[in-house]
């Protein structure tokens, strides 16, 4: 690697401030706020708008659409193979 032109890699605290989760990992990015981990360091904050503590996905609380009903409901309503 050439010395210089990459930026710095150190520890930062992503929070999720919706669900009230906060996880330290190591990132280049950056951040004027700060905050003290529980470690007692301070460490720069990113906050973020969805982490896997409040994704839908992750949570279990994604809805699935019953596309066969709604299809039913679609040729029930305007029929199927009508020639108007």
């Amino acid at each position: 690697m050439q010395p210089g032109i990459h930026p710095t890699y150190r520890p930062v605290v992503f929070r999720d401030k919706a669900a009230d989760f906060a996880f330290l990992t190591r990132s280049t990015l950056t951040s004027d706020r700060t905050v003290e981990w529980e470690d007692g360091s301070t460490y720069p904050v990113v906050d973020v708008e969805i982490s896997s503590a409040s994704h839908p996905f992750y949570t279990g609380t994604a809805r699935v659409l019953d596309t066969a009903g709604r299809v039913e409901r679609f040729e029930r309503r305007y029929g199927r193979g009508q020639d108007r």
